[in-house]
């Protein structure tokens, strides 16, 4: 089932406006979304194929199946949850089926983890984010050969440095490692280039340096170390800054950029609705969807607070929910057997 066969089916139980338009924090431009709840025709969810969700490309509309609904209802999954608690004005279709499906009958105290727990990621995202700003790196990859050094006097000098200083290439050296010297080698230079020494790295994609075969009596040139830890950090970093590069909302960060802060603002203001929704549940047993502090937020969003703030912020009201976890009256987890009584009684009824 697709999309266009969903709407076309007389099988919706919900469908609603979700998203910032929901929770009253939509600005000039937003695009709205869509969230609802379906039940499969009776042969197909019979059949073979199990359709758990229908979704646009670009999951600005999405449709979970009745299970699918129960399965994430378990979790407090924080979409769910809100699905229930929707504004009376965003309520595109419900089905008096779905009325069952009361709202405070689900809450327990895993919501701590489920919306706070998503928000401390999002902090740590926007940690990332400002390290990626102030850490850029270049296109160019680099080598083994940028981490290597030989000892000079009572110190060490990059082994690039060492080559351009002597006039020689990496390509007719040869590496010999010395024994019980992790990652030490000895140097020695072919001057004519006919002893077929392997050179420190044998192709620029290398991520190791290469060891040759050296004549017996052979005096080393120098002694190599080859910093492979640091190699290996740096390749890493190296990777994870260009796949954010390359899967980045370019024009979400053009705007990170424009107001200078050097973080996602919108990430950080749903960061700060998530704490308080986490706070609201634990104290007062409700979801609530429509934002009252809409403008406190939207600050948030436009960049008017600086980035050191936010975070020194977000973590008293980390603690704070953490003090309200301990004394929440909500069961610790959901009614398993009610949520699963109740999809039984939809579906039958529905079918």
């Amino acid at each position: 089932m697709n999309l266009a066969e969903l709407r076309q089916s007389n099988h919706l139980l919900l469908e609603g406006i979700s998203g910032s338009r929901a929770y009253g924090l939509d600005v000039p431009g937003s695009d709205t979304d869509y969230r609802g709840v379906f039940i499969l025709p009776k042969k197909k969810f019979y059949g073979l194929y199990y359709t758990d969700q229908v979704n646009s490309a670009t999951n600005d509309e999405v449709f979970y199946e009745l299970r699918r609904f129960g399965e994430l209802l378990c979790k407090n999954n924080p979409n769910i949850l809100e699905m229930l608690n929707i504004p009376s004005d965003c309520v595109v279709y419900r089905h008096p089926l779905f009325e069952r499906f009361q709202p405070d009958d689900f809450l327990s105290k895993l919501c701590r983890d489920t919306f706070a727990g998503y928000a401390i990621t999002q902090i740590k995202k926007a940690k990332g984010l400002n390290k990626k700003i102030h850490n850029p790196q270049e296109p160019e990859r680099k080598t083994p050969l940028h981490f290597c050094y030989v000892v000079k006097n009572q110190g060490s000098q990059p082994l690039l440095n060492w080559l351009a200083e002597n006039q020689l290439r990496q390509e007719q050296c040869g590496l010999v490692n010395i024994a019980n010297m992790r990652d030490i080698y000895a140097l020695f230079y072919d001057h004519n280039g006919d002893l077929g020494f392997s050179g420190i790295i044998q192709k620029e994609s290398a991520n190791e340096v290469a060891l040759s075969s050296v004549p017996k009596g052979s005096s080393p040139m120098a002694i190599l170390s080859f910093n492979k830890d640091g190699y290996s950090t740096y390749c890493r970093s190296y990777r994870e800054y260009w796949d954010w590069v390359k899967l980045r909302n370019e024009a979400r960060y053009q705007n990170t950029l424009e107001h200078g802060k050097n973080y996602d603002t919108k990430n950080m203001m749903h960061t700060f609705r998530l704490l308080d929704m986490a706070a609201e549940i634990l104290s007062e047993g409700k979801v609530i969807v429509r934002r009252l502090n809409r403008e406190e937020l939207l600050a948030i969003r436009r960049g008017d607070f600086m980035y050191e703030d936010l975070i020194a912020k977000a973590e008293e009201k980390i603690a704070h929910i953490n003090e309200l976890y301990e004394t929440c009256t909500l069961p610790d987890t959901p009614n398993q057997e009610k949520i699963e009584a109740l999809l039984y009684e939809v579906r039958e009824e529905f079918y």
